[in-house]
């Protein structure tokens, strides 16, 4: 069954920890991103292993391969579960990240971040594409020769990957959104029900949760419905 992981973006280490505890047991894994990490640093990491919650450290890290390799060493010291980088970084690259991960932890490849659309990636690249699937499975590929564990899509893209990538390949799906809710600076979104069906394995849920009156019920409401689309 897919897993819910809540984003802990736009807050201060101490409010992201004040929110976990606020939701308490309704959910057990967590995404720190860049903003939270830059604030926070590993101790907001060690903070959540305390209280036994899972960590989705989602770094995204592009730099040259030895530098991203002892990034990995460290991440992996702090025993999270998942750790994103950058396919745009090249294969060797990503093969000294999975070769510093040494199955401590899973990496997972960002393909196109879900913030841009087609006329973005066509400047980013210098040229046309026909189709932003196109370019997620031309860079899923690349990330999947490097034995990658896992790769980060949008739902628009995970119903096709997960018919052309090994069923034991992670997707991790961002961009989701209850039905009916803001889709703030998201371009590929998707609710829940969509990205299970689209077969992901992970969905990653920011603000519906982190902004909501309520963030435990939110919660609730949201393991709900990924619950009842994995239903038969």
């Amino acid at each position: 069954m897919a897993e819910l992981i809540v984003a802990l973006d736009g807050m201060s280490a101490e409010e992201a920890l004040a929110l976990v505890d606020r939701v308490g047991d309704a959910c057990g894994f967590y995404k720190v991103g860049l903003e939270l990490y830059t604030r926070g640093g590993p101790d907001v990491v060690r903070a959540l292993g305390e209280r036994d919650r899972r960590v989705f450290l989602d770094l995204k890290l592009y730099d040259i391969p030895n530098t991203v390799a002892g990034a990995v060493r460290s991440a992996a010291g702090l025993d999270v579960e998942l750790l994103t980088v950058h396919v745009a970084g090249g294969p060797r690259m990503l093969e000294a990240a999975r070769e510093a991960a040494k199955e401590r932890v899973k990496l997972v490849a960002v393909t196109l971040l879900t913030s841009l659309g087609a006329s973005e990636v066509e400047v980013v690249w210098g040229r046309e594409i026909d189709s932003v699937r196109d370019e997620v499975a031309r860079l899923a590929e690349l990330a999947r020769n490097a034995g990658m564990d896992g790769l980060v899509a949008s739902a628009l893209e995970a119903s096709w990957l997960r018919r052309s990538v090994p069923s034991d390949l992670l997707l991790v799906t961002p961009g989701i959104r209850p039905a009916g809710a803001d889709r703030g600076d998201q371009r590929r979104v998707a609710t829940p029900a969509e990205a299970v069906a689209a077969g992901a394995d992970y969905l990653v849920v920011g603000r519906p949760v982190t902004r909501a009156p309520d963030p435990r019920a939110a919660v609730l409401s949201l393991s709900e419905e990924i619950a009842a689309a994995g239903r038969p």
